[in-house]
């Protein structure tokens, strides 16, 4: 089995670069970041006239402030478009109702899995976008990393799902909630353990 680099940069920017082109075919004006991290997508999506309000949403202080360091150059037209808020996505948000589109990528691995229903409820019951991209790594395609049966990608990791777990998963949220969900994938494929990032498009 041929071995490739964990998580090779360029995976990361294909990642993005691909919700964003997902988020901009929908139509959306307002977008969501929901576990914006240090601000990676939020930067492709200020890039994009299209997006006239871009809300960033994340629990870590360290990593919003490494969002707003890296978001700090932006002219000062873009600028106005964005809010940063330090919070958790598995908490009721009222002020960001509304919003036609939301994005989560890679975080849904780093949510407890008793905490599922929480995050269930306040964003697809309550938030409520029309569209909703998330993306997560293939567990299966961890062994083309060299890494050992059970092990995860990143240590804050709290499970990492193989296809038929996260479809099972993200298509019982859509029944729940409204929502018609369809799967694709990022990155590499490989015959049999697909690809290393998976893709569930909500929409409703």
């Amino acid at each position: 089995m041929e071995m490739i680099d964990l998580e090779a940069p360029d995976l990361h920017q294909e990642r993005l670069q691909r919700v964003v082109s997902l988020v901009r075919a929908s139509g959306a004006r307002r977008v969501l970041d929901l576990g914006c991290g240090s601000g990676g997508l939020l930067q492709y999506l200020l890039r994009d006239a299209q997006f006239e309000r871009v809300v960033g949403l994340e629990l870590s202080g360290e990593l919003l402030a490494q969002a707003k360091l890296r978001l700090e150059d932006l002219p000062a037209a873009r600028a106005g478009h964005l809010e940063l808020v330090c919070g958790s996505y598995a908490d009721v948000h009222p002020a960001l109702v509304g919003f036609e589109a939301a994005a989560m990528v890679e975080t849904i691995e780093h949510v407890p899995p008793e905490a599922l229903s929480r995050v269930e409820r306040a964003v697809f019951a309550v938030l409520r976008p029309q569209l909703l991209v998330m993306t997560t790594p293939n567990h299966e395609y961890n062994p083309l990393y060299e890494m050992a049966p059970g092990e995860f990608r990143d240590p804050d990791h709290r499970f990492e799902w193989g296809r038929a777990r996260f479809r099972d998963w993200a298509q019982g949220v859509a029944r729940r909630n409204g929502y018609r969900v369809r799967f694709s994938g990022i990155g590499e494929m490989h015959a049999h353990l697909g690809q290393p990032t998976q893709v569930a498009l909500f929409t409703r």
